[in-house]
Formats: C-alpha cells, sequence, structure tokens
C-alpha cells in the first residue's frame, strides 16, 4: 500500500515542528503544576515549565524530562538496569521491536531511555488510545514518539484503523524513519505466559507488498526480552483475575488504567534486565516456506518470537520460589533459592494482597495468580533452553 493513501495526524507521534504549539497547550492546563510536583517531587514546578517552554525538539523533551526521569525513578527504587544486546544491533539499520509486554508505560520507557542513554536514536512506541484519557496525557505521550492504536469502533472503522497501523508502521521500518517498538500482544501478559498473538502479525502483514515472507523480513523483527524481578502491579493483575471471575462482564475502568500507570511507573521492579536480541530475519529465511499459506507462516512468525523470548529470560530466585509453591514441592529449595529467600517472597505476596481493596477478597486464588506470574517465565524459559 502507498503511503498517501493514508493521513497519519489522528495517531502520529508530534514532529519537532509541532513541539512549541503542543507544549503551551500542556502548560495551560490547570493540572499541570501538581502533575509535575508528583512526578519530579524534588523540583519546582515553576522552573520545570519554564525548561518546558525552552524545548524544541522531541529529542530534547525525551533526554531531559523522559529519561531523566525514567532512569532518576529506577535508581531511587535500587532497580539496576542490565540493558544487553545493543551490540549486535546496528545504528544504521530501523527495527520493529518486539517484546514481552508486563508495564504500560516502562516496557518502552525504560528501552527508549537506554537507548538515549547509549546515543542511540529513540524508536516510536504504539500505545492504545484508552489510555489518553485526558488531552494532556495523549499531548505528553506523542510528544515522547508514541503513536495512537485505535481500540474502540465500528468493526468497520477498527478494519481501517488496523490498515492504516500496519503501513504507518511499514513506513517508519522501511523509509529508514525510525526504529518502532510494539507489544507482542494487545494489553499486558496478566499471568506472565507470553505469547505473540495472531493477531498482531495480521495486522503487520497487510502492508506486505509481494510475498508474505518477505514482508516479514523488510520489518527487521527484533525481539526484545523484558524480565522485571518484581512486577509492581502484580496485586492489580490479580485483583483483575478475580473480578473478573466473580463478574463475567467486567471491564477496566480509564480511572483502574491510569492507576496501573501511576503503580508501573512508580512502584518498585527489583533487577531488571533487557536482552536485545538481532532480527529473525535469517529464521524465517530457514523455516518459512514460500508455499506456506497465511496461517503457517503466521504460526510460524509467533513461534520463532516466543522461543527468542523465552529462551532470553533473566530468571530470578523468586521466580524457583513460586514454581515450587504453585506445584507445593520444594524442588528447588537450597538449589537455587534458599529459605530467607522463600519466606521473604511468601511476605512480598502477603504485603501485595494486603493492598487488594476487594469485598471479597479471595486470597487462596489471589496467591496462586501471582505465584503463577512469577512461576510462568521460568516454565517457558525451561521449554525453551531444553537441549
Amino acid at each position: 500500500m502507498m503511503e498517501k493513501e493514508f493521513n497519519f495526524d489522528d495517531m502520529r507521534s508530534f514532529t519537532d515542528e509541532e513541539m512549541n504549539d503542543v507544549i503551551q497547550r500542556v502548560i495551560k492546563n490547570p493540572e499541570i503544576k501538581s502533575i509535575l510536583a508528583f512526578a519530579y517531587p524534588d523540583a519546582d514546578p515553576d522552573t520545570l515549565i519554564n525548561k518546558l517552554k525552552q524545548i524544541r525538539k522531541v529529542q530534547d523533551f525525551q533526554h531531559q524530562f523522559i529519561a531523566s526521569l525514567i532512569l532518576s525513578i529506577q535508581k531511587k527504587n535500587n532497580s539496576p538496569i542490565h540493558f544487553n544486546g545493543l551490540e549486535a544491533l546496528s545504528k544504521e539499520i530501523k527495527y520493529l521491536f518486539i517484546s514481552n509486554h508486563r508495564d504500560i508505560i516502562m516496557d518502552a520507557g525504560i528501552l527508549n531511555s537506554m537507548l538515549d542513554f547509549n546515543g542511540w536514536d529513540t524508536s516510536e512506541i504504539a500505545i492504545g488510545d484508552n489510555l489518553c484519557a485526558k488531552t494532556w496525557i495523549s499531548d505528553c505521550l506523542r510528544m515522547n514518539k508514541c503513536f495512537l492504536v485505535k481500540r474502540s469502533g465500528t468493526k468497520r472503522e477498527l478494519f481501517d484503523a488496523f490498515i492504516k497501523l500496519s503501513a504507518y508502521i511499514r513506513r517508519n521500518i522501511t523509509e529508514m524513519r525510525n526504529s518502532v517498538w510494539i507489544a507482542q500482544r494487545e494489553g499486558r501478559t496478566k499471568d506472565s505466559n507470553d505469547r505473540t498473538q495472531e493477531s498482531l502479525l495480521k495486522m503487520l502483514s497487510v502492508s506486505s507488498v509481494g510475498s508474505l515472507k518477505q514482508g516479514f523480513v523488510d520489518l527487521n523483527i527484533s525481539p526484545i526480552c523484558i524480565s522485571y524481578e518484581y512486577d509492581s502491579c502484580d496485586y492489580l493483575k490479580a485483583k483483575e483475575f478475580q473480578q473478573k471471575r466473580d463478574d463475567e462482564n467486567f471491564q477496566k475502568t480509564q480511572s483502574d488504567d491510569i492507576l496501573n500507570m501511576k503503580v508501573g511507573i512508580f512502584g518498585n521492579k527489583g533487577e531488571i534486565y533487557y536482552e536485545l536480541t538481532p532480527p529473525i530475519n535469517d529464521e524465517i529465511e530457514e523455516l518459512v516456506d514460500e508455499e506456506d499459506n497465511r496461517p503457517t507462516v503466521l504460526n510460524k512468525i509467533a513461534a520463532i518470537i516466543d522461543h527468542r523470548i523465552h529462551k532470553n529470560y533473566h530468571i530470578f530466585p523468586i521466580n524457583y520460589v513460586a514454581l515450587d509453591l504453585l506445584n507445593q514441592t520444594e524442588e528447588n529449595k537450597n538449589v537455587h533459592y534458599t529459605e530467607k529467600e522463600k519466606n521473604d517472597f511468601e511476605h512480598y505476596v502477603e504485603r501485595q494482597i494486603d493492598k487488594i481493596d476487594l469485598p471479597n477478597k479471595d486470597i487462596p486464588f489471589l496467591k496462586e495468580k501471582i505465584w503463577l506470574m512469577y512461576a510462568n517465565p521460568l516454565i517457558n524459559y525451561m521449554e525453551a533452553n531444553k537441549q
């Protein structure tokens, strides 16, 4: 499909030329001072507003406001970031980064902050428009190289948005404009059993020119495995599991999304590991046949991405503790964790469950869901690394 068929203005990230006007709109928001005071508690809001007024480029906004904030939060939380694999990639190539999805903001936020820290261009970020509860949120996200993915509308509207999204991503990669980050699924994986959604690959494929196989090769898909020692939103995810169990019509509200964003940004994640991996082009060439039908191609691409992510988890002692608690064994004790590490994790889970504000809190169910969140990466890691 040709780019001229699309007008991306309602979804794309903002350009350098638009930054001043958008910033002027943001600083007129009556909430801006309280927002800045919350995000930057050690800085004077008026000083930050004056600093914002001087911003003229997207890169400057990302470097001075976003990357510095994200890295300072992790430092305050004593959450060291291990960012591995960048040396296997090239600054001269644009990639489609596909990662597992744990946190609404921080998955891509940490990626871009570390790219910026290492002197690389940041990537564009796919984010659901359902998270833009207020105009200032949308503005700030789009200033931060986010583009909006339409999540609601008629079937026709969603189909048209689906095609436009595919064209937008492909344009960025193939025309060497920007690398792009997108999660392997719509919404976070609540139980940490990371699997690439077929619908994502369908979306990426509809803008292919030529063969379906070559269309995926052209995107330079580079899987990223994200491992957080602790998921600061684990108790909110467990709560949602019970709410959906107890009410089949349960739907999260915008205030729920904002709370998840807030907890995800400022909550403690312990140690953080990002494993960037080279493009899967060689595997596609080897495993995908030109004669394969569309479902077969999509299944093979998904399996390649999943295997790359599962193989590169960083496994923490608490993952082994969670697996043993889930299986009611002590198989990994004294090999992969100590009695103290087990006790510490059990107390951590109890503290997280204490935060859940449900009137009919099902504690055994909630515990099992949190154990599962921490056990699944280990289960998938062991399967992917079988000889």
